[in-house]
């Protein structure tokens, strides 16, 4: 209420009440309404920011693919594909994978494709910048299989796969020499101490070439007299 003295209008106080609590009324709300409003957005920034620095994170961490490989009673590879969990590599399968290397990497036959199969498959179980890369080659380079083909085969029956540490095996084998014509050229036992290394395959790639992620590290072979 506003009242005169001496000439002046003055608001009396429940006026001047009556004027605030309106004030509060109609901006107090927008003002917290607007300070709730900077909160959330500060709030959704933060999470956005966190969602953001973990999805990078994330991407940086190598992806790896587990794949399963099937075997049969003997330990001959049936067939291969991914899973949620990958494949242990135990004793069973570390023989049937030094058993199809020894066979691939002594063999000769007088088709140059398979020639050129077993030779592939021969270098994706061996380690890079392992001995058994030199140790391959040495012997490829002594008697190339292709050159052998000219004039004969052979043959490799794995018949002793002894374990002699973790990672070590010691492997006794028969070589069959054949001539062209099929007749028997010559036979000789060998044995060999072979290295091993597990890895599982990381992509599907290497899950192909190696599905068992076992590789050769070092070979020492020797004629049994």
């Amino acid at each position: 209420m506003a009242t005169m003295t001496k000439g002046k209008t003055v608001t009396s106080p429940s006026g001047y009440l009556a004027a605030r609590e309106e004030w509060d009324e109609r901006y107090g709300s927008l003002i917290v309404s607007a300070k709730n409003w900077r909160a959330l957005a500060i709030l959704t920034l933060c999470a956005l920011l966190i969602s953001l620095t973990l999805n990078c994170l994330q991407a940086k961490q190598a992806k790896v693919i587990p794949y399963v490989a099937v075997v049969d009673p003997t330990g001959k590879l049936l067939s291969q594909g991914a899973a949620s969990v990958a494949p242990v590599a135990d004793d069973r399968l570390k023989r049937a994978a030094l058993t199809g290397f020894v066979e691939n990497w002594r063999m000769v036959s007088i088709d140059p494709a398979v020639n050129l199969t077993s030779i592939d498959k021969v270098y994706a179980m061996i380690a890079k910048d392992s001995a058994a890369v030199q140790q391959v080659g040495d012997f490829y380079r002594a008697g190339s299989p292709y050159e052998r083909a000219e004039k004969e085969t052979a043959s490799v029956d794995v018949h002793s796969i002894v374990a002699t540490s973790d990672q070590t095996y010691e492997v006794e084998w028969t070589e069959r020499t054949m001539n062209l014509d099929g007749t028997l050229k010559s036979e000789a036992n060998w044995k060999g101490a072979f290295t091993l290394r597990v890895h599982p395959p990381s992509t599907e790639k290497l899950a192909r070439i190696n599905p068992l992620g076992i590789y050769v590290t070092n070979i020492n072979t020797s004629k049994v007299l």
